[in-house]
């Protein structure tokens, strides 16, 4: 695989939070999807397939930091890229 191609698969593990040792920016921006348990979630905060997890965030609870609280569910997890390149 050359440098400029970029896998049809999204990595076992991802996080929206740049603070995150799993934030990868370039994967972000190609939009990914997650399906849990066959359902799609839109508020996942972060994910991992190996161990079979998400953490999805509670939209009316904030940390006494201002950030947005995160639940983790477990159960099967799909990512997938929504646009294809």
């Amino acid at each position: 695989m050359s440098e400029d191609e970029t896998p049809d698969v999204p990595p076992n593990q991802l996080s929206i939070d740049p603070r995150s040792p799993f934030y990868n920016e370039e994967v972000l921006l190609r939009d990914v999807g997650i399906r849990f348990n066959g359902t799609e979630k839109t508020n996942v905060h972060e994910y991992n397939v190996a161990e079979g997890w998400v953490r999805v965030e509670v939209p009316t609870a904030k940390d006494r930091r201002g950030n947005p609280m995160v639940v983790k569910l477990s159960g099967t997890v799909e990512p997938y890229f929504r646009s294809a390149d």
